[in-house]
Formats: structure tokens, sequence, C-alpha cells
């Protein structure tokens, strides 16, 4: 009797702390918002490297890569999706949860959970060095002739936008922030490649790839994979979107969520495809790794541009961090104990998002931490997509879920199924260990004329 009034209250506490938590807090989303949340989360910083990534691949691969991307990534999506709810009676609510069922408690938790951070605090870091460098073009385009203004600076200002959004409760909470940043990136991506047919193909355009050495040329294309792969993670957190929808035995949350994913999918084609192939067509080798940075008139128009891309970065930083906050305060409710209340979730919270800020408003610079001060010191738009793409980003969404999905449903050796993820499995192993490669030569080479803090 006592045992199983110990375990009722054990189930209580339970269900009080998912009740307070990100992610399980509010399950009443519709499909439409894992379409919006599907977009945020994919269509990022990725679409904006994609024309150079282009150059670096070349016309043939780079649209065989494209393409390939793009299925192999909604196939492994919509493994995802099944599997949320693969066992009767369970919802994997988070992609560690789910790789907890496939590997064990203790693998899973170590192969996932590292792998799903640096994702997350990877795009944040990039994000952070994105909305700084979209920030100080939108202001060196609107008001040429004021004084410069460090990098830096509007990186601090980008982050500061953080304090307050930080502190929304629960994914379901940041959907109107994140309808909007899904909107501002079909904006920004119809502005670049728009703005790029207009501006037609440029004078003595060269199709050829941008390194003239053999080993240069292996090198780019290697960064280009990252760079292509940088653009596909929205797989990290699609568990957490599908966790926030209503499920019932007879209407489980796989059905709109698949409908809001192939919606998503669909923009994101058109996102991608016209940004990446007019961008690398209107420039050739000679574009920048930010398509923006390119494109210099109409002025108005790509300062707009600018705004769009800094909107949508705001949600999509939010959409990446809410998992993190999610971990963090599992951590301090469920292990240390801590008591779920408001001051503990704006300590928690204000420490990955404002504690670099701080660091660097009392110059101390020596002490890096966390997302901003990262982003701060290695301001290489290019390079970071590159390591972060292939590194962090292509487990999580080109092999992982193949991977759990052979161990889960055990599809018949030679199989279609068993033979389609070994393909997927091969092809992302080899994506991770070779363009995070072709990355890091990136940033050092960058480093190399780079004054920190500059």
């Amino acid at each position: 009797m006592v045992y199983n009034k110990s375990e009722s209250q054990a189930r209580d506490n339970d269900k009080a702390i998912n009740d307070w938590l990100p992610i399980t807090s509010s399950r009443n989303a519709k499909w439409w918002y894992s379409a919006f949340h599907n977009v945020t989360a994919m269509v990022g910083a990725g679409v904006l490297s994609l024309p150079y990534a282009m150059a670096e691949l070349g016309w043939g691969p780079g649209v065989t890569i494209m393409v390939l991307s793009w299925v192999i990534t909604l196939y492994t999506l919509w493994q995802m999706v099944q599997m949320h709810e693969m066992i009767p009676g369970k919802r994997f609510d988070r992609y560690h949860e789910l790789g907890q069922y496939a590997f064990g408690e203790k693998l899973g938790l170590w192969l996932i959970v590292p792998q799903q951070l640096t994702v997350e605090v990877g795009t944040d870091i990039v994000y952070m060095v994105t909305g700084g460098q979209s920030l100080k073009k939108f202001h060196d385009m609107v008001c040429p002739n004021c004084k410069d203004i460090k990098l830096t600076y509007f990186i601090m200002i980008f982050a500061s936008v953080h304090f307050v959004l930080s502190h929304l409760p629960n994914f379901n909470s940041i959907s109107g922030v994140s309808l909007a940043a899904a909107v501002m990136s079909l904006c920004y991506s119809t502005i670049a490649w728009a703005a790029s047919v207009k501006k037609g193909v440029q004078p003595k355009v060269d199709y050829s790839y941008k390194a003239s050495t053999t080993p240069g040329k292996v090198f780019d294309f290697l960064a280009g994979l990252g760079e292509v792969a940088f653009a596909y993670a929205g797989h990290n957190v699609v568990l957490e979107i599908q966790a926030t929808i209503a499920s019932t035995p007879e209407k489980p949350s796989k059905g709109p969520m698949w409908k809001g994913v192939v919606v998503a999918y669909l923009i994101v084609a058109i996102c991608y495809l016209p940004v990446a192939f007019v961008g690398y067509w209107a420039f050739g080798n000679a574009i920048d790794d930010n398509i923006l940075l390119s494109l210099e008139k109409p002025i108005w128009l790509i300062a707009t541009a600018n705004m769009f891309v800094i909107i949508h970065i705001i949600g999509s930083y939010q959409l990446y961090a809410m998992p993190v906050f999610d971990m963090m305060e599992s951590f301090l409710v469920k292990k240390m104990r801590f008591t779920p209340c408001l001051r503990l979730r704006i300590i928690s919270r204000s420490l990955y998002v404002v504690l670099p800020y701080l660091m660097v408003i009392i110059n101390l610079p020596m002490l890096q931490a966390f997302t901003m001060l990262v982003g701060i010191c290695f301001p290489f738009f290019g390079g970071l997509l590159s390591f972060f793409g292939g590194f962090a980003f292509a487990p999580t969404s080109y092999y992982l879920p193949c991977i759990i999905w052979l161990i889960i449903c055990k599809p018949k050796r030679f199989s279609i199924s068993w033979i389609i993820n070994w393909i997927c499995i091969v092809l992302g192993v080899l994506l991770m260990v070779l363009s995070p490669i072709g990355g890091l030569r990136k940033i050092i080479i960058s480093a190399k004329d780079y004054e920190f803090f500059s």
C-alpha cells in the first residue's frame, strides 16, 4: 500500500515537472505550427551561403548534392515523425529519449545529447555572428556617412534582444515569433534570388572552381559539403516540435506533424534552390559567403533583406535555444532537485544568453562563454557553417535517424528499406568525416588576417 502511494506520488511529481518544462508544458499546437516551426528551423543562415557552396562544388556536383540532400533529409525527417509514437502509449518528446530507447539509457544519452547540443548551441553561435553582420550591413547601407561601428557592438545589440525573448516559457509561446521568422525567411530568400536575376550575369563571370590549386579545390569542395549540410538542421528540434501537438490513439500527432513537414519542405525547396542556383549563375565564383554581401543595389531592397534576416534569425535562435533550455531545466529540477519556479528559469536562461554579454561589457575577453562571445571571437561565416554543418549537423540529420530506424523497426536484410537506410548512413558518415576538414582549414586561413574584437 505504501509502495502504491509512493508510486502514485512519483507519477504526480513527474507530471508536474513535465507540465512545467518548456517542451511538454503545452500540447495544443496545430499542423500549421509544425509548418512554420520547421521552416524557421530549416531556412536560416545556411541559405545565404548556398551560392557560395555552389561555387565550391561546381554546377554538376552542386546541383546533385543540393537535390540529394533535400531528398535524404526529407526521408530522415519522415522517419523521426513516425518514430515519435512508434511504441504504443509512449511519446518520444525529445531526440535523446528516442536515442535512449534505441541505444540504451546511458549510451543513448551520450550519443545524442552532445550531438544535439553541438547543433543547437553551434547554430546560435552562427546566428549571433549573422545577426551582428546583418545589423552592421543594414546600418552601413542606410547611413553610409555615419561613424563606423565595430561588428562586436552589433553582435552585442543582437544578443540583447534575447534577454527578453529567452524568458518565454515554452514552444507554443514563441509561435508568433516563429511565424514572423518563417515569413521573413521566405521574403529575404526571394529578395536574394530576385535581386540576383535583376542584376544579371556579371561581366567576366567565371564558373570554374574558386581555388587554383588541386589541394585548394579539394578542401573547398569538402567545405561546400558542410555548408549544404548546415542548411538542413531541422531534425534536431523535430521531435520537440511534434511534442507540442495533441495526440490520441484515433488521431496520433504524426498526421498533422507530417502535413506541416511537407508544407515546410516545399517552402524549403522554394527558398533554397533558386537562391543557390540563381546566385551562382549571376556571380560565379566571385560570390561572397553571404549572398547579401554581394548584392549592393538597389540599396533599399538589400537593406530590407538584411532586416528580414535579422527578424528571422531572432526567431530561429529562440527555436534552437528552447530544447537547450529544456535540457538545462530538466537537469536542475530532476537531478539537482531545484524547485520548478520562475526564478530558476530566469537565472538559468540568463546564464545561457546574457552572461557573455555582461562579460564583454566589463571587458573580460579571456572569459569566453556560451554563444555570443564565441561569435564575437570567430565571425567567419562560411568556415563556421562548413565546420558545424559536417561535424554536428550531418549525424543528426543524415544518418542517426536511419540507424535508430534499423534498430527499432528491424527491416529485413537487403530489403529496399534496409538498402536505403544503409546508403544514407554511408553518405552521412562520409559527410561528417570529410566536410569539417574543409571548414576548419577555411577558419584557419581566415584567422590569419583577422584582428580579434575588431
